[in-house]
């Protein structure tokens, strides 16, 4: 990434490379917008963000991904506005530390990511941290208030109501773990893996265009069932607060479709808690079950699935040896997550491939799921992969 970089900017005086990874939820879809409980891994997948300072008073940035450059002089990065384009996510990012009170210094800076883009593993907050490290150039933020800012800028400039579930993991993931994420409180418990236990995203390689006004529409749909169930619980908040008792007795004054979203949620909510005990326990099989539950709740009663996604499911599940699986983030396309024996994985990704080729003429990518450490310096850069590897 060196050679790389001073072949771009003639230079890699001072250079610092920052790494932040992409992650894969296990479970807790669509909670974490409503306060509820998450339970994501960081993965090996990352963005990798190299910068050295600039000279002539200009932030540079180069994907080497989509092979594209912008550059903007550093005093005007506070009045810039979105352009539709992968740079909001940066440009969101430097706008937020200024607001914070951390200018963005004249810098040059080169992007290379292992994170597809568009497959539900959370690409743009891999993009939103490792640029926030790289433009905060050492200095010091609390790993919290730099996951709250990154979620800003995505909420504020980007224009996505996202819920603080990507930028965190992104912060606080931990190797061989999972992070139990309170979404109100905003704190966590590490929650080990067990052992003999494998997981396999696999990537539709489709993202359907429902997926962006989709995400905008279910949090107006969860606040319209928070203002139901208020009107008889008035210390409800979110979905979070909402018991499957107080559901039950909301459900009729809901129209079907609130209620629908509703559901899922509470239920979402409850399947998490469950599936960390099964954690604890080493209860695979229950944890299985867990998976499959969440998938049928997303399918028809969040409706945020599709046929792709929907196939992939139901496929590994007629896979001997694989005990679960679901889609996970936002929906209408990107990944699927699948829980397995280890020992099956090499079948199982040959297995899915030649099934999904089969059904939709489509080679589905295959990413083993190898939890990771959170966001961090790369000092060794030697780890750093080479373009497109993944």
């Amino acid at each position: 990434m060196i050679d790389a970089f001073r072949r771009l900017y003639g230079s890699a005086d001072g250079i610092r490379v920052f790494r932040a990874p992409g992650r894969v939820n296990l479970i807790g879809e669509h909670t974490d917008y409503n306060l509820g409980f998450v339970l994501p891994v960081a993965l090996h997948l990352a963005t990798y963000v190299a910068t050295a300072p600039a000279r002539d008073g200009k932030l540079r940035i180069y994907s080497e991904d989509r092979r594209e450059s912008a550059e903007w002089p550093a005093g005007e990065i506070a009045a810039l506005t979105p352009r539709r384009h992968w740079t909001d996510y940066p440009i969101g990012v430097a706008q937020e530390l200024i607001r914070a009170g951390s200018p963005v210094a004249p810098a040059n800076l080169l992007v290379r990511s292992t994170v597809p883009e568009g497959s539900g593993l959370s690409s743009s907050a891999a993009l939103e941290v490792s640029s926030a490290l790289a433009m905060l150039a050492g200095r010091r933020m609390a790993p919290l208030d730099l996951a709250r800012l990154c979620q800003r800028a995505e909420r504020n400039f980007v224009g996505m109501p996202c819920g603080i579930m990507d930028q965190y993991i992104s912060v606080f993931g931990e190797e061989r773990a999972a992070i139990c994420i309170d979404c109100r409180s905003l704190k966590h418990q590490v929650v080990r893996l067990p052992d003999g236990v494998a997981f396999v995203a696999v990537n539709t390689m489709v993202k359907h265009q429902l997926a962006g006004s989709a995400y905008k529409e279910r949090t107006e749909q969860c606040a319209a069932a928070v203002d139901v169930v208020r009107a008889r619980h008035p210390r409800v908040e979110s979905l979070r607060d909402v018991t499957p008792a107080m559901f039950d007795e909301a459900e009729s004054s809901m129209p079907p479709i609130i209620a629908r979203r509703a559901r899922h949620v509470v239920t979402e909510d409850a399947r998490v808690v469950e599936f960390v005990a099964a954690c604890r326990e080493g209860a695979v099989e229950r944890m299985g079950e867990l998976f499959e539950a969440s998938h049928r709740s997303l399918q028809h009663d969040y409706e945020v699935s599709c046929d792709e996604l929907d196939f992939l499911v139901d496929a590994a599940l007629g896979i001997e040896g694989v005990y679960g699986a679901r889609m996970t983030g936002g929906g209408f396309g990107g990944c699927t997550v699948n829980m397995m024996q280890p020992d099956v994985v090499p079948h199982f990704e040959r297995e899915i491939v030649q099934l999904y080729h089969e059904r939709f003429g489509i080679q589905p990518g295959i990413y083993p799921c190898r939890p990771s450490w959170g966001a961090e310096e790369e000092k060794n850069l030697e780890r750093i992969p080479a373009v497109a590897q993944l």
